[in-house]
């Protein structure tokens, strides 16, 4: 039997991962904008490299064997009535509502349109540039930006690439100085200009772009890996900036719900649980808010369970590839310096596949 009505608006990790957990517990219905899951992980390398047009889009119809997706567009709550309302007017009830809209990525890590067919037109944008460009230059030094670097490095050996970071390091945010020192290494060696100290903004011509000291790079391509914006205008527009923070994330509780509102929760990137934005952080938030989703729908059952809090994980592993066949994977020691593992483990992990299998799995399709 199953007890009450969830409504999950955001088919991203997050999302995907929670309806999933819920599918068997309550009636699901899961809310997105597209017509697939889009595989972000693999984006960079698909906006680069043609082969990898496709692989970011796995189909959503495989993923709830009970509950149902509708393809649309969520633009307020009604938190009275207890509906979820959609552009087109239609009206969704719900007992639990989980809003797991994620945040919009620069290009070219995002999904461009409504349809599949968009975001590849937008992807063999980007491929037909990077094919063409004379200088590529990367903003931002975190993950995304090396890992682009490298990808646009690979696939234009004879293009002059440029990486400038605001930062001191690269990789500053893992807390781990030896892995931007390897990440600039293999940068480095593989003649791609790294620019330490930098930040930029457009110049005041076309192609051009400034430093803080003055100093102009002329580019014929710009990426911009410089960081994700929360998708929770909607919310604002709908009357709820009352639950936003200043960033824009939710403000949520230690159980995942939006602060005074039991039936409420938000996971993924789009809440201020933490300041890690990755997956992994996504993947364990949607598992716990299950988890406490449950607790609430049978809060007055004989066999209740106690809610789970949400403890945010300040070291997390993280890879980086440097293309399919090298990269470096930042393992936390705790109580000591992150270990800095090479390239057989990240190419394992996820460098040659992207992690690719495992989320067809994830969304009920084989790997391959």
């Amino acid at each position: 039997m199953r007890d009450g009505d969830i409504v999950v608006i955001g088919g991203g990790y997050a999302g995907v991962r929670l309806a999933k957990r819920l599918d068997t517990t309550a009636r699901v219905t899961l809310v997105d904008r597209k017509e697939v899951f889009f595989h972000r992980i693999a984006s960079l390398r698909a906006g680069v490299r043609p082969e990898w047009s496709v692989t970011p889009f796995i189909p959503y119809d495989r993923l709830l064997r009970d509950g149902r997706v509708v393809v649309g567009k969520a633009v307020g709550i009604d938190t009275d009535g207890r509906q979820v309302v959609l552009a087109t007017g239609e009206r969704l009830p719900y007992d639990v509502v989980v809003i797991a809209t994620g945040a919009d990525y620069p290009e070219p890590a995002r999904f461009t349109g409504t349809t599949t067919e968009e975001t590849i037109t937008s992807l063999a944008g980007h491929q037909r540039k990077v094919a063409a460009a004379e200088h590529v230059l990367v903003v931002g030094g975190g993950p995304s930006g090396v890992e682009l670097s490298a990808e646009i490095r690979l696939a234009r050996p004879d293009a002059r690439v440029t990486l400038a970071h605001a930062g001191r390091a690269l990789l500053d945010y893992s807390g781990s100085e030896r892995a931007g020192r390897r990440a600039l290494a293999w940068l480095e060696s593989h003649d791609v200009e790294v620019r330490l100290d930098s930040f930029m903004s457009p110049g005041n011509d076309f192609g051009t772009y400034r430093d803080a000291r003055g100093h102009v790079i002329d580019a014929d391509l710009s990426f911009w890996a410089t960081g994700t914006t929360p998708n929770t205008l909607w919310l604002r527009l709908a009357g709820h900036g009352d639950w936003l923070n200043a960033a824009g994330h939710i403000k949520v509780d230690r159980r995942l719900r939006v602060e005074g509102r039991p039936d409420v929760f938000a996971v993924g990137d789009v809440n201020d649980a933490t300041e890690q934005k990755i997956t992994p952080a996504a993947l364990a938030q949607a598992d716990l808010a299950a988890h406490n989703i449950r607790v609430h729908l049978r809060s007055s059952g004989r066999h209740r369970k106690e809610p789970r809090l949400y403890r945010p994980v300040r070291r997390t592993p993280l890879i980086v590839p440097f293309g399919a066949a090298d990269g470096l994977t930042v393992l936390p020691v705790p109580g000591g310096e992150s270990a800095v593992l090479g390239s057989r483990t990240s190419v394992l992990a996820k460098a040659k596949t992207l992690m690719t299998p495992y989320m067809r799995r994830q969304l009920g399709y084989s790997a391959g």
